[in-house]
């Protein structure tokens, strides 16, 4: 059987996603779709809208057919080291190819690119370098120093759209692997990355779906960008946790920790630097809401999202010394699988580098109990028994034809 991969996170599971995944077995000729998901935590530093086995149900049940989880140490880093962890892991579970959405829609641009900053490395981590001393922030640093290079010529790829950007490092990471996965893209159609709830349009943005809940919206009235199957594990979710998640769920336990540890504690967290621990600290005494805290906190040189990323590592207790001893994905973490995703497996199992792990028992690593501990506190703050649910939860099976 020939196997695509694909890099997910859905939260929650929409529309778009369901193209995503069914125009990626199309456009490779695989028999089934492997996602690697992030899990209870994201890379833009937010806690899951729902937890990791909701979402994987939500994808079996539309198309996908293996999902593994992206390990904590990868799930939630800096785009590109986000990217090399997902690579890999589909790289060890056999993909013949890989396939992301973009803004761009072609491959080409992006095989350009990565030929272009190879070539020019030097000048190109020289811009970078200049233009962080004068106190922008990295990513508009790293967008500037590839502008300098393209000149926004149509060979390369615009790499200040989010889902280029992702792309751009998903082919960089295989090549650094000497992958033999063939990079694949299609076009991301619908509403853009962070764009509102338009009537009439069947594809919206994640973030567009989750903020009209948070505004007051019922699921019943979301029907037209999930897929059926995505809405009814969603009402199943929202009851046995009395809503769903955000970071003001989580502020309370977020502010306790801040406050608890100082300023100097605090730096010794992933991706804490330049003294914004102090910032941090005396804006979590005053503010009462999440929203006052981030806006008080948040600058151009700090950008929400690095921001969101400092603050999951530390609710996590995610330091600066675990993450330096982060080199590779350790194991392949099944979350849930399809009949014909079982068969894939069981045919690639001898081929596959890494241990098959579907218990979190088995997780004895520093990796593996990192997942753990990211994934019991994310379920104590929403309510739920988290050792337990963490321990008891198997891999989701899905026999039968996928429904949607």
């Amino acid at each position: 059987m020939k196997a695509t991969g694909i890099v997910v996170e859905y939260n929650p599971f929409h529309n778009g996603h369901l193209h995503h995944a069914a125009k990626a077995k199309q456009l490779s000729g695989a028999d089934v779709v492997v996602a690697v998901m992030s899990g209870q935590f994201l890379q833009r530093g937010e806690p899951a809208f729902a937890d990791k086995w909701t979402r994987t149900e939500m994808a079996l049940s539309a198309g996908v057919d293996v999902v593994i989880e992206l390990p904590y140490a990868f799930a939630t880093a800096q785009a590109s080291e986000f990217a090399r962890g997902a690579i890999e892991l589909l790289e060890a579970a056999g993909c013949a190819s890989f396939c992301f959405g973009s803004e761009q829609g072609n491959i080409e641009p992006f095989l350009g690119s990565l030929e272009l900053l190879t070539a020019e490395r030097e000048q190109y981590e020289k811009v970078i370098h200049d233009r962080v001393q004068t106190g922008i922030s990295y990513p508009k640093a790293l967008n500037d120093a590839y502008l300098s290079l393209t000149n926004g010529s149509a060979r390369y790829a615009d790499l200040t759209k989010p889902n280029n950007i992702l792309g751009f490092h998903y082919i960089e990471a295989a090549r650094t692997l000497n992958s033999n996965m063939a990079p694949l893209t299609i076009q991301r159609i619908g509403a853009g990355y962070h764009d509102p709830l338009e009537p009439g349009v069947a594809i919206a943005s994640a973030t567009g779906i989750r903020n009209a809940f948070f505004e007051g919206e019922e699921l019943r009235e979301l029907t037209s960008y999930l897929p059926s199957s995505s809405i009814r594990l969603l009402e199943r979710v929202h009851a046995e946790q009395q809503g769903f998640v955000d970071w003001q769920r989580f502020y309370p336990m977020l502010r306790f920790t801040i406050l608890r540890e100082g300023p100097k504690a605090l730096a010794r967290f992933a991706e804490v630097t330049e003294g914004i621990e102090n910032l941090i600290h005396e804006s979590a005494k005053s503010s009462e809401t999440f929203d006052v805290f981030i806006n008080r906190v948040k600058s151009k040189r700090f950008t929400r999202t690095r921001i969101q990323r400092m603050l999951t590592h530390i609710f996590t207790g995610y330091t600066q010394q675990e993450a330096q001893a982060v080199k590779h994905p350790e194991y392949i973490r099944l979350l849930g699988m399809t009949h014909n995703g079982r068969r894939y497996l069981n045919e690639r199992k001898k081929a596959i580098p890494l241990p098959v792990i579907s218990r979190a028992a088995d997780l004895t690593g520093n990796m593996g109990q990192l997942d753990i501990r990211a994934s019991a506190l994310y379920l104590q703050a929403v309510g739920a028994d988290s050792l337990k649910k963490e321990y008891t939860t198997p891999p989701i099976y899905l026999g039968g034809s996928s429904v949607k």
